[in-house]
This record gives structure tokens, sequence and C-alpha cells, in this order.
């Protein structure tokens, strides 16, 4: 008979990763967990304190998927580097985004914050003083977050078939008042060529060349 390997962390937030990502945040619970790994609810606590203990560590290992950027890069490279590799991370682990932004997570590990880190330092490299780094790092996390989130739950169809898609948005344009909501109506009709990576590569690019018209025209040196 084969030997069980013994139960540790690492592998706890691997079955959460997998039963989360099939059933959901709601579903992800230590009943539930500790069944998918063949074990007692109980032998859990020996190695996490709860739910939110496993949702952090769930929101660590995404981050620590993200790769920091080359530091010779000038620092919109770095910006862009930086928000794209959070993006493909969390992408691969799509109820990570919702857990953090309805504060389910909230990791504060080191691995956690170092992208974060990294992002706060080129824009820092700008010539931004703090004041605006931090509004500039929400702007940014803010076009990372709501992109997932979109992407993930929201306005797209990307995860339906293209045939059941198709009819989806078919329906909702000849529900909706075209008369009323002319330039609502006309925009439904582009949501079949929906690229969300593409989307958000577009509104990434248009927040960083903001970005660099305000460190140019000396509003990177106004007072914070």
């Amino acid at each position: 008979m084969a030997r069980r390997e013994p139960l540790n962390r690492e592998k706890i937030l691997d079955a959460a990763l997998v039963l989360a990502a099939a059933e959901g945040l709601e579903g992800l619970s230590m009943r539930k967990l500790a069944k998918s790994l063949g074990v007692e609810a109980m032998s859990l606590y020996n190695h996490v304190s709860n739910k939110a203990d496993i949702l952090d560590g769930m929101a660590e290992r995404a981050f620590g998927e993200v790769d920091c950027p080359d530091p010779a890069l000038p620092w919109p490279e770095k910006v862009r580097a930086i928000a794209l590799s959070m993006h493909r991370a969390f992408s691969r682990h799509p109820v990570v985004p919702l857990a953090l932004v309805t504060d389910q997570a909230n990791p504060t590990s080191a691995t956690a914050l170092r992208p974060l880190d990294a992002l706060i330092g080129a824009l820092l490299e700008a010539g931004f003083p703090d004041a605006d780094v931090r509004r500039m790092l929400t702007a940014v996390n803010s076009v990372i977050f709501g992109s997932l989130l979109l992407s993930t739950a929201g306005f797209t169809v990307e995860d339906f078939p293209a045939e059941a898609g198709g009819r989806q948005v078919d329906l909702f344009v000849r529900q909706a008042d075209s008369a009323g909501l002319p330039h609502f109506s006309r925009l439904l009709k582009t949501l079949p060529a929906t690229d969300p990576q593409a989307d958000f590569e577009y509104a990434l690019d248009v927040l960083i060349s903001g970005l660099i018209a305000a460190a140019a025209d000396g509003r990177a040196t106004s007072p914070g």
C-alpha cells in the first residue's frame, strides 16, 4: 500500500487553489478542503490557522509569480512590465483578485509586497512626490484588478462558448433601447470581439501615457 505523503501548508494551498477554482470562494471551506485531501478537517489546523490564512496564502502564491523587471529599464517600461506580470499571475488564479478586493485576503509577507514595492520604486524614479505616487499606485492597481474582475465575473463573453456568447449578446442588443440609449447600444455591438488581455494592455498604455505626460510637464515636482 502506497504511503501517503505527510500534510503540509504547501499541499493545503495547492488543494485550496484547485478547490476554489472549481467552486469559487464560497465553495472553499475547511470541510471540503479536508475532504479533497483525504484528511479530517482538524488536521488542517496543524498547518493553517483558518480560511483567512488560506486565502492569504493563496494570494501570496499569486504575488510570488509576479516577475520584477530589469532595473536598467526606464521607469515607464518598469511600470508596464510589473503590471503585465501581475495581470498574468492573477489571471491564472482568478479567485484571488476577488478575495483581495473584497478584503477576504490581505497578505502582508515580503513575498506578497515585493511586486508593489517594485511598482512604487518605478513611480518614485519618475520623480513624483510621495502623495502622487500613492494616487498613481491606486490608479495602476485599479486598471489591473478592474480588468481582472470584469474578465472573470463581469461584462464579457469570454467564459461562454462562442455560439452561446454570441446569442447572449445578440439578445442584449435586441432588448436594449437604441433610441433612449443610443451610445450604449452602439457599444454593445463590439462585445463579441472582446479580448480581455488586449483591452487591459490598451487601458494600461493609456494610463502610462498619462503618467509620462504628468512627469514631463512638471507635475512630478509639484508639492504633495
